[in-house]
């Protein structure tokens, strides 16, 4: 049975209200994704060569687009910070929707672990450090910011992935010139099925390099998280995640040109900074070296944001019941302090195993599940609640959805057929998380429904509103 909330137990649960409009939270989306525009995709290139690695680029394109679309519908429709579990909770019951969060909070756990590795191998690169001190420093400056406040944490977030952005647009413009697109097809056509100068390792190596695709995407999908601090979410959400949806299908499409159109595309399948490389091919040392530092901030940012991701998203979790009911307490700046800080903490003991692509494939396979299910979600909710309000449409409706649905269900099987070893231990956790909810949590859910929560939570806002 389900426990009834009273006005002080949501009184104790309340993030700040009006701070986010759809400016803030487009520069959310871009930078949840932003470090993966320097690093990561290009290996997919490694596995498909770059026309198969186009082809990956663009389904995945396709299914985040389809994605965005109808995550912006139902944001609008249920401006609830837990995203996708509050949408899943809604279309599939309270089963549907923890499963869906579970997927996204593997995600956003474990990618912040694989981009603080990333971040100490840039550190090293600049200042000879690394190791479990710069992990340690990183996410306690960090989370520490967050706990400042959700208005100042964001507006740090926006100059940091706003110096990131920089480095990628003036990276293209340096590079265009030098631009040949005979270098995109310097991979020698192997004897794979499908194989051709076009794609050198045939369907095989698109498949595998679906997952190195999302990586440009990757994370988008957490602008809903932030509906409970927009100003108008039922406007702020949808205009905040498809704008940036759409400039990131921009910076993509830039740097899976240009790149190996300057270095060609079997150098940079392999490097490690492919940004700096193709810039030290062109010949522009100086700029190389800048964008160099300025990767740390594109790292930071995505860093930073999806910290703020996993908060709410424990946040919302927490205050349903569905995990520790403690983890979802507010501080005086209405700052969920403790899902800050213990999500921190696994995330950090994550690092330490030193292995940033495991963690990546991990956060993968969550996502690709959240992916599905959200997409589930909607097709459900048009079917079975037709009538509800919904202030933005998705255009095509559940032919968008399913779309996304599809894709995001061959994607998982390319985190497969690239990493086995990602995929079995992320199912572990499913059925851990499983077994916790199964065992323990689903009979302490404080509200019967999702309706019954939201009708609370306007009750509680008003009360305080009210309240001299």
């Amino acid at each position: 049975m389900a426990e009834q909330m009273d006005q002080d137990y949501l009184a104790k649960r309340q993030l700040k209200r009006g701070t986010a409009g759809w400016m803030l939270l487009a520069g959310l989306g871009v930078s949840y994704v932003i470090s993966g525009d320097f690093a990561g995709w290009n290996f997919g290139i490694g596995e498909a060569g770059w026309g198969g690695f186009a082809i990956a680029a663009v389904l995945m394109g396709i299914m985040y687009l389809t994605l965005v679309l109808s995550l912006a519908e139902m944001s609008a429709s249920i401006p609830a910070a837990g995203g996708g579990y509050s949408f899943a909770r809604q279309a599939m019951g309270p089963v549907g929707g923890y499963m869906t969060g579970l997927a996204v909070l593997i995600e956003y756990a474990l990618a912040p672990a694989a981009i603080v590795i990333f971040i100490g191998s840039a550190v090293e690169e600049l200042l000879g450090f690394n190791g479990p001190v710069v992990y340690a420093l990183f996410y306690l400056v960090f989370i520490g910011i967050h706990l400042a406040g959700v208005g100042e944490a964001l507006k740090v977030m926006m100059v940091i992935s706003g110096l990131a952005v920089v480095a990628i647009l003036g990276t293209a413009v340096a590079l265009i010139g030098d631009f040949d697109a005979s270098r995109l097809f310097d991979i020698a056509p192997t004897d794979a099925a499908g194989a051709s100068e076009l794609m050198p390792f045939g369907w095989y190596g698109v498949w595998a390099a679906l997952p190195f695709a999302m990586w440009l995407f990757l994370a988008v999908e957490g602008v809903p998280l932030a509906a409970e601090e927009a100003k108008d979410p039922a406007k702020d959400v949808p205009k905040g995640i498809i704008g940036a949806m759409i400039f990131l299908l921009f910076t993509a499409t830039l740097v899976v040109l240009l790149l190996a159109g300057v270095t060609g595309a079997e150098a940079i399948g392999s490097s490690a900074v492919p940004l700096v490389d193709a810039l030290n091919v062109a010949g522009k040392p100086t700029l190389a070296t800048l964008v160099n530092v300025l990767a740390l901030a594109g790292l930071v940012a995505s860093f930073f944001s999806i910290i703020y991701g996993y908060s709410r998203l424990v946040f919302a979790l927490s205050r349903a019941g569905y995990l520790p009911k403690s983890l979802s307490l507010t501080n005086k700046r209405k700052v969920p302090a403790r899902a800050l800080i213990v999500p921190g903490v696994f995330g950090f003991l994550a690092s330490l195993t030193g292995e940033g692509d495991l963690m990546l494939g991990m956060a993968v396979v969550g996502a690709t599940v959240s992916y599905a299910l959200m997409a589930l979600s909607h097709i459900l909710l048009r079917i079975k609640q037709p009538n509800m309000p919904r202030p933005y449409r998705t255009p095509g409706g559940i032919v968008t959805s399913s779309i996304a649905l599809v894709l995001s269900i061959i994607a998982l099987t390319g985190v497969f057929a690239y990493d086995p070893r990602a995929f079995m231990y992320t199912l572990v956790l499913f059925v851990i998380g499983a077994a916790y909810f199964f065992l323990y949590s689903k009979n302490r859910l404080v509200a019967k429904t999702p309706e019954e929560e939201f009708n609370m939570l306007a009750q509680a806002e008003a009360d305080l509103t009210t309240t001299p």
